[in-house]
């Protein structure tokens, strides 16, 4: 491992997740400077940080990641998902992910669908059913695993396409124990991801930063069902902080299990979304993607944004980000997810230091 990536699976060891002020620290100083205070016991380090930090430890992260079939996903490595890095000071260090995808290509489009665990039969049909359509179409879903809505998203998405869910402890950590062989399936099929090390228990603060990542790694959010201030309205929250848009399903005017949903829309906190078309609208370029073409010789259901990145292309020869976000006067965000697109319908492919169009 470089020493880079040393310090970000160390730093992913020694604090919880979501610590802000160790996040300012690393931004302002570097991974590599604040974990060197971290070993030496430094003054400067925030109160409440864990400062304890054995450098021998580092040989074995990996080993223990595989030993459990997952990987480790840093901040510098390819499979990094951007989107992430809106958080600020809040981003996590690293990542345990378990399951064959790229992480990153596998959420170029991607949405939320969480709620209560207490659901309802319409809540769980609705989840399910709009689950597996956009997961067809493809979407991939993501979720928390969870009983309830979480678990319904899951399963309806394993019907047609992929699905990731993002665990509050270990990636082997079997929670809820009922789950266990959904959880199974979806490490199979599609990915589990964590924060925490391998081992590592669930806990009620980790439930809440869970929920940050859940909205930061997807294009939407979409609440099916929610009580009053339940844990469901933390993700919804921090989707609207990250200016993401939040979708919620309304439903009958009694019942209990989509009041949170209902004051959602009232506050106009949440859109109104009545099928899976609706949610298809708030993720880019994904309706463009689903139209058929009109049989010109360019290639079909792509959007405005991978034209875009696809005719900044040259015919021959390769072309470095930098160049392509000039020339298709993209941001880089909106270049990273159409060439993760591009590269899913096998029309690019990566070479030496670019990217050039695939033969």
């Amino acid at each position: 491992m470089g020493s880079v990536r040393e310090a970000w699976i160390a730093l992913a060891h020694v604090v919880e997740p979501g610590d802000a002020r160790l996040g300012a620290l690393v931004d302002r100083e570097g991974p590599e400077a604040v974990l060197d205070k971290i070993s030496q016991h430094h003054q400067s380090i925030p109160d409440g940080v864990s400062a304890r930090w054995d450098a021998a430890q580092l040989d074995a992260c990996d080993q223990r990641a595989t030993s459990v079939g997952a990987r480790i996903v840093t901040r510098g490595d390819s499979e990094w998902p951007h989107q992430l890095d809106d958080l600020g000071p809040r981003a996590p260090f690293a990542l345990w992910v378990a399951g064959a995808p790229d992480l990153r290509l596998a959420l170029v489009r991607s949405v939320a669908i969480v709620g209560a665990r207490a659901s309802t039969h319409y809540g769980e049909e609705i989840a399910r059913r709009w689950a597996a359509e956009l997961a067809g179409r493809p979407v991939t879903v993501v979720s928390g695993g969870a009983f309830g809505i979480d678990a319904a998203a899951h399963r309806g998405a394993l019907l047609a396409g992929l699905t990731v869910c993002v665990v509050a402890g270990g990636v082997d950590v079997i929670y809820p124990q009922a789950h266990a062989s959904l959880l199974s399936r979806i490490a199979d099929e599609g990915l589990i991801v964590s924060e925490t090390p391998p081992g590592q228990s669930v806990r009620r603060q980790r439930f809440l930063s869970r929920n940050r990542l859940i909205a930061a790694l997807t294009h939407a959010t979409v609440v099916v069902e929610a009580a009053d201030h339940s844990g469901t309205a933390s993700t919804a929250r921090e989707a609207n902080s990250l200016n993401r848009p939040v979708a919620a399903v309304p439903g009958p005017v009694d019942s209990a299990s989509s009041r949170g949903c209902h004051r959602l829309i009232r506050d106009h906190e949440a859109i109104l979304v009545c099928s899976s078309r609706d949610i298809e609208e708030l993720i880019p370029g994904c309706v463009e993607d689903n139209r058929s073409t009109d049989g010109s010789s360019e290639p079909a259901n792509l959007g405005a944004r991978e034209r875009q990145v696809l005719d900044s292309l040259p015919l021959r020869g390769t072309m470095e980000m930098d160049a392509l976000v000039c020339s298709s006067g993209l941001r880089s965000g909106e270049v990273v997810a159409a060439i993760g697109l591009l590269e899913l319908r096998g029309l690019i492919e990566s070479h030496q230091s670019g990217w050039r169009l695939r033969r």
